[in-house]
């Protein structure tokens, strides 16, 4: 009997977008891959339709289509298509001494039209910090609604210990702007922390256009193709999944999401729960580290354009290296990069008959791969070939060192079509993986991402033994993941910890656990 059922992945990147097709056995039927467009749809579309044609099989039997994008990502470095927002802020009397977006570049703080800091909010220790202004709160969301602002960014103080406040003011909010208001909640999206938290949330809200367009077009670019009866989902930067509805409520949780589809794909294809996965690109190369089957989460706050923000980012290390990299040689010292012809590489690059010399031209001359016509790399002196794969080298061993917890050697798994760049031989690795499908990995990460539930707390262990405490947590972590969409019985703890919070009183921890599960 034949296998009815696939599964579609799509993941966009700098120079590439790469589609995969999987059997329900997770076999790679059909893999794509084509130039990113400058408008990005148009490129997705490219690939749906490739991978499609490549593949053979009946339209309908796609019953599961996923896609990883850079849009949102893209939307807040380059400043553009970001939405016009308002931002409240529950913290007065205690934190009216730092406005909100105080530390942000003048381009992209002019997003918030309306801003406001409103009395209430909770200590530490959930104890009221003051009365909650709901009239206050109300007068804020009708200047918002006469100025035609759609989206709402809502901060509260320690709202990962309470956050009643900030419920109350979405209530209020729904009240006076109707239903079709975009509402970000921090205590859904941050950590600890009220500023990174209050500009993560901001950031999303400010994604509302962005994230409505993607979430549309990539129904719409499957509809073209005869995709019609597909669950969509869209990849997280935990490497894991969500729906749509929650695509277009959290939207800056699809940043960084290529990195993890590659660390998830590589850990896939070559069987390793821990490894780092190395994916050059054809702009820049990630180094992301595995651990037990998915991405290990950066401990430390992250800065998006210039922002900085505490919800979960991938420990993820990138340079500008990539098969489109740009070599030149200055006063006899040889650079690679930063700059890359992209996804102009096929134009530019010397093998495809350009007048641009880039890393691929030098794999090629030193015989690492055979791309275009080698021929036209014969001209590139020998010896200055050499020294710019020395280079290359030295740039991923640099990396590699970087992100290492140790001095030992590891594992390592190389995807991504710019792999060609690197030699057999890397100082630091064990064992070098290059699996089958390794160009693709981004996509077929996308396309066999489970789906999970997150559960973080701040818990007193003086009043809830740590024990039951994170026995708690992994139950509602389970729920969590079943409510995104896993099947029960797949649904797994992949992470638990608890982290003292030295300056709060009661023995306080946080407490956070994830778990995961196959898509049902």
């Amino acid at each position: 009997m034949s296998v009815k059922n696939y599964r579609l992945g799509v993941d966009v990147g700098g120079t590439n977008t790469d589609a995969v097709i999987i059997d329900e056995n997770l076999s790679v039927v059909a893999s794509v891959k084509v130039p990113t467009s400058a408008d990005i749809q148009s490129g997705i579309k490219e690939a749906i339709k490739a991978a499609l044609e490549n593949s053979g099989i009946e339209r309908g039997s796609i019953k599961k289509a996923m896609l990883g994008t850079t849009q949102c990502t893209n939307a807040i470095v380059e400043r553009k298509r970001l939405t016009k927002i308002g931002v409240l802020r529950i913290g007065a009397p205690a934190t009216t001494g730092i406005k909100p977006m105080v530390d942000w570049a003048d381009d992209l703080s002019v997003i918030a039209e309306e801003t406001a800091i409103v009395r209430g909010g909770y200590e530490f220790d959930g104890k009221p910090l003051a009365d909650f202004d709901k009239d206050g709160t109300r007068a804020f969301f009708e200047k918002c609604k006469a100025k035609g602002i759609k989206s709402i960014a809502i901060s509260q103080l320690f709202s990962i210990v309470r956050d009643e406040n900030e419920a109350e003011a979405a209530h209020i909010c729904r009240e006076v702007m109707g239903n079709d208001a975009s509402i970000s909640h921090s205590s859904k999206i941050g950590s600890m922390g009220l500023i990174e938290r209050e500009n993560a949330t901001i950031l999303n809200a400010a994604l509302y256009e962005v994230a409505r367009a993607f979430t549309e077009g990539f129904v719409t670019s499957l509809r073209e193709q005869g995709v019609t009866e597909a669950d969509i989902y869209f990849s997280q930067n935990d490497g894991t999944l969500m729906n749509m509805e929650n695509a277009r409520r959290y939207p800056i949780l699809t940043i960084a999401c290529g990195p993890t589809n590659s660390i998830r794909g590589g850990g896939f294809l070559s069987g390793l729960s821990n490894a780092v996965v190395i994916d050059i690109g054809g702009t820049t190369t990630d180094f992301g580290i595995l651990q037990n089957g998915f991405p290990r989460e950066s401990g430390v706050a992250v800065t998006i354009g210039g922002v900085r923000t505490n919800f979960r980012m991938p420990d993820v290390i990138s340079i500008g290296l990539g098969g489109g990299s740009i070599v030149r040689e200055k006063d006899g010292v040889v650079t690679v990069g930063p700059d890359s012809v992209g996804y102009e590489i096929t134009e530019k690059a010397l093998v495809f008959g350009g007048n641009t010399l880039t890393a691929t031209d030098i794999a090629v001359r030193m015989g690492l791969a055979k791309v275009g016509d080698p021929s036209k790399t014969a001209p590139i002196d020998k010896t200055f070939a050499g020294k710019a794969l020395s280079r290359i080298v030295e740039m991923v061993e640099e990396s590699l060192d970087r992100i290492k917890t140790s001095g030992e050697d590891i594992d390592v798994i190389l995807v991504g079509g710019g792999s060609i760049l690197l030699p057999e031989k890397i100082a630091g690795v064990k064992k070098l993986y290059k699996p089958e499908n390794f160009a693709v990995a981004n996509a077929i990460g996308s396309a066999i991402s489970k789906v999970s539930g997150v559960y973080e707390k701040l818990v007193s262990f003086n009043e809830v033994p740590r024990e039951k405490a994170i026995e708690d947590g992994k139950a509602e972590a389970i729920k969590l993941a079943v409510k995104a969409g896993a099947k029960p019985e797949t649904v797994e703890i992949v992470d638990v910890e608890d982290v003292p919070l030295q300056y709060q009183p009661n023995n306080t921890n946080r407490v956070k656990v994830k778990a995961a599960g196959e898509l049902s």
